[in-house]
Order: C-alpha cells, then structure tokens, then sequence
C-alpha cells in the first residue's frame, strides 16, 4: 500500500512541476490531516497548528522542484512540518497557553452508537495525545497513524533509534494512563 501511494505521489509531483496546480491541491488533500496531526502533536494547539501547515505547504509548493525522488514523498513532508512546527514553537515559547481549550460538539440525536464511539474514541484520544510530551505525541503519531517504520520516525525526527523505541515504550504507558484519567469507568465503552 505503500508503494503504491508513493507512486502516486510521484505523478502528483511530476505534474505539479510541470505546472499542474489542481495535482498541487491533490497532493495537499492527501497530507493535509496526518500532517495537521504531526504539527498540533508539537504545538499543543489546532487553530496555531493549521497556521503552520499554511506555511509548510506554501514552502512545499515553491520548494517542490528540489524534491529528489529517493524517499518516500511523505518522509520529506513530515520533516518540514516537524521543523517549521517545532521553530514556531520557539517563536511562540512564552505565549502558549498550557491550558486546552474544550470545544463543545453537536451531535444530532439520529446519529448511532457506532458513529458516537467513534467520535469519541477519536476525540479521547486526542485529548489524551495533548498531554503527552511532544516527542511522545509525535513518535505514537507517526508509528501507529502514519504506520512509519522506526528507521523512517529516525529519518524524519533525527532521533536516534533508541530514544524513538523509549519514546513508544513510554508514550503508550502514558497514553493509556491519560485515558484512565479521562474516562474512569468508561474506558472499556470506548476502547
């Protein structure tokens, strides 16, 4: 599955550089949720998150053309959002706010149970993935929703191979522990 996303990549981008720009909105489409994932993973916050991914895909489009073809599309995207979100994060270090703001949703009383699990499932675990440390957020992120190999979080994180392996290890222990502390009792409706 993969490859063959990787290919696809490729064809968006050898269009996109030989002036496609509805490929350049494709290639945005495919990346723009596990890329906003990986940034507000970082940035502990949606609305700074989505500002930074403005920028990041400003960058890829004029930067495009000096993307080799020798990893995976995704990898070199990953890297520039990682980067980008963690030098805001160094602009904004004094004036981010340590508290996460609840926003209220509405849910149709039609809807089904399956569909409200899933919500929140998703929702919880966000939650949770907010109060992890950054670098614990950002390895579970790219090991279980980007399905990156270690070697691959290694290539776009710099991290050293032992430290992305702790990093699991105890982000998936806090992680469980942060949703205990969230759901209580419900833990086993949702999971």
């Amino acid at each position: 599955m993969k490859a063959k996303n990787q290919i696809e990549d490729y064809d968006l981008i050898r269009k996109i550089n030989g002036g496609d720009t509805n490929a350049f909105r494709q290639l945005v489409y495919i990346h723009k949720d596990v890329s906003l994932s990986l940034a507000c993973s970082i940035l502990k916050d949606t609305i700074l998150a989505e500002d930074v991914l403005q920028d990041v895909f400003i960058k890829v489009f004029y930067k495009l053309n000096t993307f080799n073809f020798k990893s995976a599309f995704s990898t070199w995207l990953y890297r520039i959002v990682i980067n980008t979100a963690y030098n805001e994060l160094k602009k904004q270090k004094q004036s981010i706010s340590l508290d996460e703001e609840n926003k209220d949703i509405f849910f149709a009383p039609t809807l089904d149970a399956d569909f409200m699990k899933e919500v929140d499932q998703k929702k919880y675990i966000n939650l949770a993935l907010a109060n992890l440390r950054r670098d614990e957020s950002l390895v579970l992120r790219l090991f279980y929703l980007c399905e990156l190999s270690i070697k691959e979080i290694e290539e776009i994180t710099s991290f050293r191979k032992s430290k992305i392996k702790v990093d699991l290890h105890r982000g998936r222990e806090n992680l469980n522990f942060q949703l205990k502390q969230l759901l209580a009792d419900d833990i086993n409706y949702l999971l």
